[in-house]
């Protein structure tokens, strides 16, 4: 355990130096090299632990009330270690090119950067609620400062502002969580606060705050409004960071708090399940209607989180039906997805930087074409998507399958609540997986294929080596999860047996008929792809010799086609936003065609947050008003703040004198 803080401290080590070095490029190498050696000394503890051999916890004294400092790595613990020992490095090499030319706020971006590592990874491993919450916030700040980068632009400073604001809500809420989990208790360390009995009404009213804190994090619907905000405006290796890796925390937290609030309630597996539903069915339908390539992929987070969480649900009932099958692959399909989310939303974000740092576009109508200009950018982002969409041979199908068996598992059981739970997961993985598959699919067609749409996206080139590396990394590492399906479902074991308490022999024997499932798809992959290959490598030899011709894009008929006359983004998708018009509130403009030969024709469309304008806007207008009056203290009298201060210290020593008699 100490050599996993003494990685830690590697990464916080080369953030600072990069501080201190003249030159951006030392500072970029630097900060790198920081986050690989401090991911690479924390990942030997964590495979440990995720093995029979978890490393010795690490206890202090300190003065602080609360109990000790603690650390260490159990089964969960350490599979949520797993996406951030992988993604942080790459995406650190990634931002070594990337942030190339960027001098404003450059060793700032380091420092943080490797701070988010840090906290993150010591996150994970805390075994003391206050403890907890104080790396929470440090977790927090530094993701603030990397959101706020190009903090000259006002919607960059809003995004920032927004992100802060939703981060201490949820804050606020798991400071009253962990304030009640230690009422009556000596200490806040995990340990003592599991074995403390509580009343079912006291859990429930525990675990809605978990949700409401760590969902606030995680970004379920409607505690999701920061996402598509900050993750736009945070530079995109952050970005993936962020979405692929930080945002996991919220889901680490529930799952921790699950494991010191004893039997569960029924009622909350319903909860996680309806709140999955929502997240996923509203996050892939408003991803759809975007036309900002990361504020799409933003959404899609907000869709994938909505998919762990529905397994979450589903393993919850299991345990409160006591279905070791559901609980298996329900625990098993949703902690297996976080890693699996990671892989291929990292890919999606390092894409779509990719993008923008060649063309200086994000705006999907104004690519296209980049396919012939970025093959590399352009195969690796294809990977993402189709593992995005739950496509075989891919990781992204692995978790979503064992989601789909636990619902079939409820429809054998034939009870009123596994049939009621089966159809509701059934139905909305089905619509999900549909919704993102069309929704990738114009990503996809409308960035890579067809003609370009600007001069920018014509004018187009492959990025340099320390991005396009990270790149091919993951899509390697998508693949690889998927054609080792078996291995990845062991490998999850040592998690859901801290979940679900229950032993990691019976949880494998349970998911026996989930892996014998999945070896057949891995066999029947492995043969297509060999095919497929053979197929391509027979096509690249046939045309030797002979004189080879390129043609423009299919014409369509036309004698003189133009980049308008193509599919856009907003004509593509919109039958399908269409059908969530209500939900969405999709505005339209544009210029109808009218006549036989038209002189001009346009259609535009913006769809806004619904929880951003209806729920969020008004409550913090209301809550403006509200605090307008204290405004007048805000006077620039620096010896009256300083009156203000000593008030406050006085007011909380005697609280404190008044709570030790």
């Amino acid at each position: 355990m100490v050599l996993f803080l003494v990685g830690c401290g590697f990464a916080v080590l080369g953030g600072v130096i990069a501080l201190l070095v003249n030159g951006s490029k030392p500072a970029r190498w630097i900060a790198t090299i920081g986050v690989w050696i401090g991911c690479g000394l924390a990942s030997i503890p964590v495979i440990s632990a995720l093995g029979d051999q978890a490393p010795h916890p690490v206890q202090w004294a300190w003065s602080m009330p609360g109990g000790s400092l603690s650390f260490a790595l159990d089964g969960l613990s350490a599979f949520f270690c797993l996406p951030i020992v992988l993604v942080s490095p790459l995406a650190a090499l990634y931002g070594v090119g990337y942030l190339a030319g960027h001098a404003r706020s450059l060793k700032a971006v380091l420092f943080f950067y490797n701070v988010l590592v840090a906290s993150m990874l010591m996150l994970v491993a805390t075994r003391n609620g206050l403890l907890f919450l104080v790396v929470w916030e440090i977790m927090a700040i530094s993701s603030f400062f990397l959101v706020i980068f190009d903090d000259e632009h006002a919607h960059v400073r809003r995004a920032g502002w927004t992100y802060l604001v939703a981060t201490h809500i949820g804050t606020a809420a798991l400071l009253a969580m962990f304030a009640l989990l230690g009422a009556g208790a000596d200490s806040l360390d995990f340990t003592a606060l599991a074995a403390m009995g509580r009343s079912l009404t006291m859990a429930t009213v525990l675990f809605a705050l978990a949700v409401i804190g760590f969902g606030s994090k995680a970004g379920f619907f409607a505690l999701h409004v920061w996402l598509p905000q900050a993750h736009p405006a945070a530079p995109s290796h952050v970005s993936a960071l962020m979405s692929g890796v930080m945002i996991k925390t919220g889901i680490y937290g529930l799952l921790r708090v699950l494991t010191l609030l004893g039997a569960p309630s029924a009622g909350w597996g319903w909860t996680l399940v309806i709140v999955g539903l929502s997240s996923g069915i509203l996050g892939v339908a408003f991803a759809l209607a975007q036309h900002d390539i990361k504020r799409l992929l933003a959404y899609h987070s907000v869709e994938n989180i909505g998919i762990i969480t529905l397994g979450l649900g589903a393993g919850v009932l299991g345990l409160s039906w006591g279905q070791p099958v559901l609980i298996m692959l329900g625990f098993g399909g949703g902690i297996l997805h976080v890693l699996n989310h990671a892989v291929f939303k990292s890919l999606l974000f390092f894409g779509a930087g990719a993008v923008a740092h060649s063309t200086g576009l994000r705006d999907i109508d104004h690519l296209g074409g980049l396919l012939k200009r970025m093959r590399w950018t352009g195969l690796t982002f294809l990977v993402a998507s189709a593992a995005i969409c739950g496509l075989p041979p891919f990781n992204g199908f692995v978790s979503e399958f064992l989601i789909y068996v636990a619902a079939f598992s409820g429809l054998h059981a034939a009870t009123p609540g596994t049939v009621v739970l089966a159809i509701g997961i059934l139905t909305g993985l089905a619509l999900i997986g549909g919704l993102a598959a069309a929704c990738f699919a114009k990503a996809f067609g409308m960035v890579f294929l067809g003609e370009p749409r600007s001069d920018h996206a014509g004018g187009a080139h492959e990025v340099g080596p320390t991005m396009r590396w990270p790149m091919m990394a993951l899509a390697v590492a998508c693949l690889a999860i998927g054609l080792l399906a078996p291995l990845a479902v062991r490998g999850v074991l040592p998690a859901v047996a801290v979940v679900a308490g229950g032993d990691p022999g019976a949880l494998l024997e349970a998911a026996g008929g989930a892996i014998r499932g999945l070896t057949g798809v891995v066999y029947i992959s492995v043969t297509l792809l060999l095919v497929t290959g053979g197929l391509l490598l027979f096509r690249r030899l046939l045309p030797r010799g002979k004189q080879q011709t390129e043609t423009g894009t299919w014409d369509c008929g036309y004698a003189r086609p133009t980049p308008r006359m193509q599919y856009t983004a907003s004509s593509f998708a919109q039958p399908l936003v269409d059908l969530f018009r209500t939900l969405l509130g999709t505005r339209k403009r544009g210029m109808a065609v009218r006549g036989f030969f038209p002189a001009r024709a346009t259609f535009e469309t913006d769809t806004p947050d619904a929880a951003q304008e209806r729920l969020f806007a008004p409550l913090f207008q209301s809550i403006d008003r509200l605090v307008a009056p204290i405004r007048r203290m805000q006077h620039g009298r620096v010896h009256e703040y300083l009156l203000y201060i000593a008030a406050t210290l006085v007011l909380l020593l005697l609280f404190w004198k008044a709570g030790t008699r």
